[in-house]
């Protein structure tokens, strides 16, 4: 679990706005990470006695001075503190005036005198980019990424006259991700977690508890400022060692070689995993063999022979282009500007005056960066036009691309239009000859349109259940991985075109993805046979056929959503009006189980689809591969990038990750009662996200003596066996009238000795194999209790003498109501009886309902009273009378009890993915 009470009382405690003790500080630095100390420390009730920042810069001020101007906090803007090594006495006498007790130095590029940095009675500390003594000097975050480091991190220390020396006071680290970039590292943890940590310094100074721990020189290194004339790549290296120069010096001051005879700067690195893309020949000066311009980004060879992804290149003129279009860098031409575009553009000009104040004019040919602007005005400029032009799709990066204004223009109209195609999906297939074809399985991750590995390049095998054989390998995905798929959805939600599109054309969509499921249902059932063990019948049409059914049945709906209006009892009625609006909640999360794959991925995705909704989904890490085919199909049938990521790997990191990311509104899960436990408390813990939990059961099944003993036979075995037990509706409980008892038990191993045991893709096959080796050993270990406790086992109880996962049909009788079969669920092939007097229909339902599971049940009877009788007093989310396991698209599913709560399919699962907003008009 993430919280533990001491984690929780901490974060609880550290957040609050009240401290006892109190310092006043003098803030000494610049930059946003200033500000945003500045402003946090002022939260926290310290008293900012003086901000003494840069002076500004073009007519433009640092945003620290900024926010303390506006807070009325004084700001001195020192252009420099002394003058041949000397202290400026007015600089001084300035300084000493404010009386503070603490100087807090957050990023400061200015050379700050001793006397300044003793003067205070608690002296100075100063935050740092890098665990001390490792990496001294200015460029420690670019020094972390170009040495290979596999951990990055910060030091709080006590500033002295040395350079980077003095005492630690607090230090934090993070893991390297494989293709972190400057800027990764910085807004994921570097930024967020330093303002934290230099909050946290202070108040530990208040309190009097500031360790002074003095640096060891034992591992210390110091690396000077990088510049463009050290910066050039040496080509003749391994790739990741390539790969470590080119992120480390993103974005300043550019690792750059040599193509064609000018000097290219190259960003945007990747180490590549997988097949290398087709892709034009590049010979670039140095390399160990020729480069290769692919579709999706320049690809370059270490001397290991391994390789790696550049994805933007930038030209002595200034000029940036992606990669992938070096042959075709001049062949754009300009677009013609429809009135509406030229409205837009003088919007544009607009956003760039306010950005750009010191320029008189924004010409056509006005450089974004020659003017001035900095990384911060490039976040600004595309935040800006993404608020005026909802809808637009920009990056940071078309920025760099298009730096004058007429090219921006240009872009954006292009963008606007959507004439930047997509790229196309790679995918690199592991392929498997079954079932009389070829499957080609992805088996990377699945985010923002693309798939890829996991950042971390973690992968583990998929097992196939028949024979205990590898499938193969599958990416594990990482946080950082969930993290970005997150990001993705949120994207698609906020600014795609996916929130935008009329619920029709959404629909539409829908239904393709429907349409290509029923394509490739053979294929999709042969993944889902070898991967989960389900036999191919079954998986054809259950386990993918109703799949392609929920998709077309929710897309059905997309247009359907409505609200209500409502009359409201005010002082004059007949000029209100109230109605209400049903809207989708935002980013999604789906966890899936092992037993359903494909169905249970459509059961959930479909309905929170069709509410407009963008999704992350995990499924079962034993079964992913259909999750990962369904990606591809997505894909195929025109949905948006973003809308649907798939996350291969753990429940333990990535299903946790997803209950406590901050930017999911709801969480929809099925599985085991005591996960779904720990995953309401993490998302309740976390921002109160909406959760829907369908969890285990010990569904009952009541046969009455005056039942069709045929049928009853038939659909009993049925409600056990159905998809090997592996059913979360499976009747965990058969109580059979005792007058009938011995009957049904003697015809029902009748007929489990008539069921054939083998390969699943065989049609004549009745019962495959258990989806994986620790469940197996699990379902052993619970016939083995039945037996100790005295239940008899009539049949079956053993793993059968054959490779694979494979367990005999099994039934147990004589099970008491204190048994450990009568209370918990087997999840597999195993049928658990009971006698009930005969007449008894009370006490039979008492002890039906004696359980703290409500997912499902049934009865068996001809007398239709006693039917509905008994189907009115079950304490299940689904009773079927005469019937099991039929279950439709139209019809809600889901439990009552620790069984969970929320339903998936029919008209109430849709409302699981919306929220209803009410708005009052007075006209």
């Amino acid at each position: 679990m993430l919280w533990t009470a001491t984690q929780a009382i901490r974060r609880f405690s550290t957040s609050s706005n009240y401290y006892q003790n109190k310092l006043k500080l003098a803030i000494i630095g610049q930059s946003l990470f200033g500000q945003e100390v500045y402003s946090s420390l002022r939260k926290q009730g310290h008293r900012v006695v003086g901000v003494f920042t840069v002076p500004d810069k073009d007519g433009k001020a640092d945003p620290l001075a900024v926010a303390a101007e506006k807070d009325g906090t004084p700001v001195f803007k020192f252009p420099r503190w002394r003058v041949k090594g000397k202290p400026i006495p007015e600089v001084l006498e300035a300084y000493s005036a404010v009386g503070a007790d603490l100087n807090v130095m957050p990023f400061c590029s200015q050379f700050i005198p001793m006397n300044i940095i003793d003067h205070p009675k608690h002296g100075s500390i100063i935050y740092h980019p890098s665990i001390l003594p490792r990496h001294r000097g200015a460029s420690a975050i670019n020094w972390t990424l170009i040495e290979g480091d596999k951990k990055a991190g910060f030091t709080v220390f006590w500033a002295d006259d040395g350079l980077d020396t003095g005492p630690i006071l607090l230090q934090k680290d993070c893991a390297v991700e494989p293709n972190d970039t400057v800027d990764t590292l910085y807004n994921r943890f570097l930024f967020p977690e330093g303002i934290k940590a230099m909050v946290e310094s202070v108040q530990l100074i208040a309190d009097g508890k500031a360790p002074k721990v003095p640096q060891t020189e034992e591992g210390a290194s110091y690396e000077g400022i990088q510049k463009r004339s050290n910066s050039k790549i040496n080509l003749a290296q391994p790739a990741e060692a390539i790969h470590n120069w080119i992120r480390g010096h993103d974005k300043v001051p550019g690792a750059w070689t040599v193509i064609d005879g000018q000097s290219v700067t190259l960003y945007g690195s990747s180490m590549l995993g997988g097949s290398v893309p087709a892709g034009q020949p590049l010979e670039i000066e140095g390399a160990s063999q020729p480069c290769l311009v692919t579709k999706n980004g320049l690809v370059l060879y270490g001397t290991d022979g391994k390789a790696l992804m550049v994805k933007s290149l930038q030209f002595e003129d200034g000029k940036m282009i992606q990669a992938s279009k070096y042959f075709s860098s001049g062949e754009s031409s300009s677009v013609e500007l429809t009135d509406e575009e030229k409205k837009m553009a003088e919007e544009i000009r607009n956003i760039w005056k306010g950005i750009l104040s010191n320029v008189p004019t924004i010409e056509e040919t006005t450089d974004f960066f020659k003017s001035g602007a900095a990384s911060m005005d490039v976040v600004r400029l595309v935040e800006e036009v993404k608020q005026k032009c909802a809808g637009v799709q920009l990056q940071n990066e078309d920025v760099y691309m298009a730096p004058t204004f007429q090219d921006f223009i240009q872009m954006f109209v292009r963008r606007l239009r959507g004439e930047d195609q997509e790229e196309e999906l790679v995918i690199d297939y592991a392929t498997k000859d079954a079932n009389n074809m070829t499957l080609k399985m992805p088996h990377q991750c699945f985010i923002n349109g693309k798939f890829e590995d996991a950042e971390n390049e973690k992968t583990y095998n998929t097992i196939n259940p028949t024979d205990g054989s590898v499938i193969c390998k599958v990416s594990y995905a990482s946080v950082g991985d969930v993290d970005r798929a997150v990001a993705a959805a949120k994207e698609a939600f906020d600014n795609g075109p996916w929130g935008r599109m009329n619920p029709r054309d959404r629909g539409s969509l829908l239904y393709k993805i429907a349409d290509l499921m029923e394509e490739h249902q053979e294929e999709l059932a042969t993944i889902e046979s070898i991967d989960s063990g389900a036999v191919y019948t079954l998986a054809l049409k259950t386990h993918v056929g109703m799949s392609i059914q929920t998709f077309r049945y929710f897309a059905g709906w997309c247009d359907k959503i409505q609200g209500k209006t409502i009359p409201i009892n005010q002082a004059r009625p007949n000029r209100n009006l109230t109605f209400t609006k049903k809207e989708p909640l935002g980013v999604c999360a789906i966890v899936i189980p092992w037993n359903y794959p494909l169905m249970m991925l459509a059961w959930k995705s479909a309905a929170c689809l069709a509410a407009g909704n963008t999704l992350v989904l995990k499924p079962a890490q034993v079964t992913p591969l259909t999750a990962l085919k369904f990606a591809e199909l997505s894909v195929k049938a025109g949905i948006p990038k973003g809308v649907i990521n798939i996350l291969p790997g753990s429940g333990g990191m990535v299903g946790q990750r997803l209950s406590d990311h901050p930017d999911i509104r709801k969480l929809g899960f099925t599985g085991s009662t005591p996960i779904g436990k720990q995953i309401m408390k993490s998302c309740a813990l976390s921002n109160l996200k909406k959760v829907s939990l369908e969890l285990g059961g010990k569904s009952p099944l009541i046969i009455f003596s005056d039942c069709d003993m045929d049928k009853a036979v038939r659909m009993g075995m049925s409600s056990v066996y159905f998809n090997k037990g592996e059913n979360c509706i499976a009747a965990g409980r058969l109580f059979v009238e005792e007058s009938i008892h011995d009957e049904y038990i003697s015809r029902v191993v009748e007929e489990i000795k008539k069921m054939k045991i083998g390969d699943p893709l065989d049609r004549s096959t009745d019962h495959g194999p258990q989806n994986h080796k620790a469940h197996m050993d699990k379902l052993l270990e619970y016939c083995d209790i039945g037996v100790k406790e005295g239940a008899t086992l009539v049949y079956g109880g053993r793993q059968v003498d054959r490779p694979g996962f494979f367990m005999e049909p099994t039934v147990f009788t004589g099970v008491e109501d204190h048994m450990f079969l009568a209370k918990e669920e087997s999840f597999g092939p195993i049928m658990v009886v009971s006698k009930f007097k005969n007449g008894d229909v009370d006490g039979v339902l008492q002890r039906a309902n004696d359980t703290e599971y409500g997912l499902a049940s049934g009865v068996f009877t001809r007398d239709i009273n006693k039917a509905m009788y008994v189907s009115e007093r079950l304490e299940a989310g689904t009773v079927f009378v005469n019937t099991y396991n039929k279950t439709d698209v139209a019809s809600p599913f889901g439990g009552f009890k620790q069984s969970g709560f929320g339903k998936d399919l029919g008209e109430d699962a849709l409302l699981e993915y919306l929220k209803t907003k009410a708005v009052t008009v007075e006209y």
